[in-house]
């Protein structure tokens, strides 16, 4: 009944001049019954609801039971960095429901429908803290509306009294970069791997390497004259994210493959 469903629509649309981007690429239906249609690519809700009564009508001739349609709500993910530990860490899992709290009360028109957590491994982060390698790190959460997001983005977000530069999330893709390993296909806080630098392959961060030759002015986490290059990856002669690199190739390559296609509708 579904992809039933996606052919009227597409039909109804079809006859009423629409624009040929303006169609459905499938329809599911969920447990409630509720029906999502996925928009075709370069197409956006929106652009859909324009016809909402042909659509309606034309729903209406597989399912009878559909009175509306509207365009569905958007959750934006979104990260902060330089969140202090010893106030958000050291009350357990509290501390960031005590943060997700201060997001809706100290910002207007926020609502944050799921539990704020933290950007990399909770365990990873309190050894980190305890060897007093870090004081801060980084959280993620969800705010509804992407008008909303894209406000906090331009602004900032206020919590306690302090004010977060804010920053969209993105999910690790097979040409996401490694800040910690310099590896392909996942970021930091999923690896499991050994600092490695991007730069000469040695067992630091990129952001670490420094130039041991004595009167070198280059400062750290920084390319010199001096270098050999080599990259963590394929063990070229160059550095991890070279576009002479292979392992970058494969990565580029697989996101293209890999690409998704179509817009929530």
């Amino acid at each position: 009944m579904d992809q039933e469903i996606a052919s009227a629509i597409n039909r109804a649309l079809f006859h009423q001049k629409a624009p040929a981007h303006v169609r459905i690429m499938n329809a599911k239906r969920n447990a409630k019954g509720v029906i999502t249609a996925i928009m075709h690519p370069n197409a956006t809700a929106a652009m859909a609801l324009h016809y909402r009564d042909i659509i309606i009508t034309a729903v209406r001739t597989v399912d009878k039971g559909v009175v509306d349609v509207q365009e569905n709500e958007s959750w934006e993910r979104l990260k902060i960095h330089a969140v202090p530990l010893i106030q958000y860490m050291g009350r357990g899992t509290e501390g960031l429901q005590t943060m997700r709290e201060e997001f809706e009360v100290e910002n207007e028109g926020i609502v944050i429908p799921t539990q704020v957590r933290w950007l990399a491994n909770p365990p990873t982060i309190r050894e980190r803290r305890q060897n007093g390698e870090i004081a801060e790190s980084s959280v993620v959460f969800v705010v509804k509306g992407s008008k909303v997001a894209q406000s906090l983005v331009k602004k900032r977000i206020e919590a306690a009294g302090v004010w977060y530069r804010v920053e969209t999330y993105t999910n690790a893709g097979p040409d996401s970069r490694c800040e910690l390993c310099c590896g392909w296909g996942h970021i930091e806080n999923k690896c499991g791997s050994k600092p490695k630098c991007g730069y000469c392959s040695g067992q630091h961060r990129t952001s670490d390497h420094k130039c041991n030759v004595v009167g070198c002015t280059w400062k750290q986490g920084s390319l010199c004259s001096h270098m050999l290059e080599k990259s963590p990856n394929c063990k070229g002669n160059h550095i991890a994210f070279s576009s002479r690199c292979v392992k970058k190739t494969e990565a580029a390559e697989a996101a293209w493959q890999n690409r998704t296609i179509g817009l929530a509708g």
